[in-house]
């Protein structure tokens, strides 16, 4: 193995070379999976860009051409599109906002030992591990059924119960579901956070007269906000590509009240068969949420090297 002797003397043209040969005979095992990789993501992304150009709707036969940018003209001025885009911020927001606050209550109890915790953990998990369409089903039918639900047959000993969530509500309904599935995920992390805090840090808190509540907000909850930022980042690239849920429950109705972006782009690629703007639409999502992501990635990579530094 060569030695760097970095700060002694700078290294020869040889020695260059050599740590470069170096690093290519330890990366060269890894090149296959990124070239397959490479393949398998990028060349269909590529068809997408030289798409979304083209003018293309699969109900008319041999009128592809080329039309620049008027396809993103056209995505941009679109109402239906902007709405989608709204319904889009708040399902996300909603679901992981509330999924993160019930994961840290959840989160909370199951770090205190009592009998039976592990059979309550798997419990609380198993949402989670549920296909997303069958939890779509399950709440539509089982949950917010005007008849037949459980949500209507609670509320019927209150006086009330005649409210059709899903037609009515048909964003609250999605999100309640989005919420049961992602508020394991965000508990796992969490607990993982609280598991990983020190005791000799909270005996210290305790022996200065610190309250549960005042050791939570001044000890646990700073040492939690890395898993925080985490789970938030990791729910919401998730959460945003949300399609079966809407798929199942609402179709995007009433209207387009319900409808996101994928399913926007489902239903322009798929029912319109416009193959041009559902691909423009796809660039400009994919864009945004690379956007989105990056900048999360960055906020929560300067939080982990303060953190470390500190």
């Amino acid at each position: 193995m060569t030695t760097i002797a970095t700060g002694m003397r700078p290294l020869t043209r040889a020695e260059k070379q050599t740590v470069r040969r170096e690093g290519w005979s330890r990366r060269l095992p890894l090149l296959p999976g990124l070239v397959f990789a490479i393949i398998v993501t990028q060349l269909p992304f590529l068809f997408t860009l030289f798409y979304s150009v083209q003018s293309w709707n699969l109900v008319r036969p041999g009128s592809q051409h080329f039309v620049g940018l008027e396809n993103y003209a056209r995505v941009f001025t679109d109402s239906v599109f902007r709405q989608a885009a709204l319904n889009t911020i708040l399902i996300t927001a909603g679901c992981v906002i509330v999924a993160m606050l019930l994961g840290i209550g959840l989160a909370l109890l199951l770090d205190r030992a009592f009998p039976g915790r592990a059979v309550v953990r798997t419990l609380l998990i198993t949402p989670f591990l549920i296909m997303p369409v069958a939890g779509a089903l399950l709440w539509k039918t089982t949950m917010f059924d005007p008849t037949f639900g459980l949500v209507n047959a609670v509320l019927r000993v209150f006086g009330a119960g005649d409210t059709a969530w899903v037609a009515e509500f048909p964003l609250t309904s999605v999100i309640a579901a989005l919420v049961w599935q992602w508020t394991p995920f965000m508990m796992l992390l969490v607990l993982a956070g609280l598991q990983s805090q020190s005791h000799e840090v909270l005996e210290a808190a305790s022996v200065d007269g610190a309250n549960r509540w005042q050791t939570f907000v001044s000890v646990t909850l700073p040492h939690l906000r890395r898993y925080i930022e985490l789970g938030v980042l990791l729910g919401a690239i998730y959460v945003v590509n949300t399609f079966d849920q809407i798929y199942m429950m609402t179709q995007g109705g009433p209207g387009t009240s319900s409808t996101n972006l994928p399913f926007y782009l489902y239903q322009r690629a798929f029912l319109g068969f416009d193959i041009g703007q559902a691909a423009a639409l796809g660039v400009v999502v994919v864009v945004g949420t690379i956007i989105v992501a990056t900048v999360a990635l960055r906020l929560i990579f300067k939080s982990f090297t303060a953190a470390e530094g500190s």
